[in-house]
């Protein structure tokens, strides 16, 4: 079950006090460093984060879309979805310009945000030798997607 919550003001203030004193450190990223996931563009609405292989979608293989938890924007068409062995879902690629793409500050990966909304997604990963088409691996928080099966693109 996804717990969503409503940031007091005062919480919202520790979180930016927090961050003023890790400039390297985005809001976003302190969040998750309390235990909880940055879904859509309003601060205000966060979503606990789950453990590695806990998530709703890491071993379901439904027919359908997967669409983005903060907007409803469909992000990734089943048909793309295979099993990593990560303990995420994972993707080997998403619908066209559904994604905005930023490199973490470790360099070891890329964050991927919806582009509608500005919601984490998590992390693609690239070379990773899977045989798979683009040779990458969205690595997909299960909070931050909606399965549809009516949906067809």
């Amino acid at each position: 079950m996804i717990e969503v919550i409503q940031l007091d003001g005062l919480t919202m203030w520790l979180i930016k006090l927090i961050s003023s004193f890790f400039l390297e450190i985005e809001e976003t990223m302190i969040v998750q460093i309390l235990g909880i996931l940055f879904i859509g563009n309003n601060a205000e609405k966060l979503v606990f984060h789950r453990l590695k292989g806990t998530g709703e979608y890491n071993k379901f293989f439904g027919k359908g879309n997967y669409n983005c938890a903060g907007c409803g924007t469909p992000l990734y068409k089943s048909t793309t979805k295979f099993d990593s062995g990560c303990g995420w879902p994972a993707f080997f690629e998403g619908l066209p310009g559904i994604t905005n793409r930023s490199p973490n500050p470790d360099g070891r990966r890329t964050e991927i945000t919806c582009a509608a909304c500005g919601g984490h997604l998590g992390h693609v990963f690239k070379g990773e030798g899977f045989k798979r088409p683009t040779d990458e691996r969205h690595c997909v928080n299960s909070v931050s997607v909606k399965f549809n099966t009516s949906a067809s693109l």
